[in-house]
């Protein structure tokens, strides 16, 4: 319940100390893509704290429009299996499209830049030369099995929701990933899994006409091994997205 004064205002939190300070910015700058993890299970509480500390995450008058699916164990297996079948079929492969445009339809500087030097940055880790068409498949691939994840959440929305209810779910999204790192674990969210909804649809015995797959992510611990978990990928300057008005 929220403490009031006696004029009914309520009072003032206490600022947070410097430790809390850098528990939370520490939480959010270690946060990264990690694209290889440990097998060691999370355990169940684990990932239902990281979900009721994530719900806390802003909304349009408090609608809430997030739903989350999570896989662990043979569910997790099942559901990779049916995409990899999928992907690795050509002929099927081109049944499945995106049910939504999650990237723009034209690419322009510096976002197309910045999309390419991260993704031969990671392939230049990996090894993987340019032109090496089935070792980027395998890698690209590699998003559908969870990066070996423990855990994989799959994240669905109503249908009738509008654009204010995805910026809403980019929230809950970054709460997800930042309890996350508090807990010391490491997520990947990740917008491959979007091509083959209609797998993930009929898997989850999803309302296909109601609800719509925003995304998946993984969850787990990093592998501390794996060469590609050692991308660290750069931000632009203050310079480059801040204007101060005075």
């Amino acid at each position: 319940m929220t403490q009031t004064q006696p004029t009914g205002q309520p009072i003032a939190a206490a600022p947070p100390s410097r430790e809390s300070q850098a528990a939370v910015d520490a939480a959010i700058t270690s946060r990264r893509s990690i694209r290889r993890f440990l097998p060691t299970p999370v355990p169940r509480e684990t990932i239902e704290a990281i979900l009721q500390v994530a719900a806390r995450a802003p909304s349009g008058t408090n609608t809430q429009p997030w739903q989350v699916h999570v896989l662990t164990d043979a569910a997790l297996v099942r559901l990779s299996a049916r995409i990899l079948a999928a992907y690795d079929d050509p002929a099927q492969a081109a049944q499945h499209t995106e049910d939504y445009a999650y990237y723009p339809r034209e690419w322009r500087s510096p976002y197309i830049d910045r999309r390419r030097k991260v993704g031969w940055d990671l392939y230049g880790l990996l090894g993987i030369a340019k032109g090496d068409k089935a070792a980027m498949h395998a890698q690209h691939g590699r998003n559908y099995v969870f990066f070996d994840a423990p855990v994989g959440l799959i994240f669905t929305i109503d249908r009738v929701m509008e654009q204010g209810s995805w910026l809403d779910y980019g929230m809950f999204l970054q709460n997800v990933m930042v309890a996350a790192r508090g807990r010391g674990l490491d997520t990947c969210p990740q917008a491959a899994f979007t091509a083959f909804h209609r797998i993930i649809e009929d898997a989850l015995g999803l309302d296909a006409a109601a609800q719509q797959v925003v995304c998946g992510m993984s969850l787990g611990w990093a592998d501390p091994k794996a060469i590609e978990n050692t991308l660290v990928t750069e931000r632009a300057p203050l310079t480059e997205f801040v204007r101060f008005l005075d």
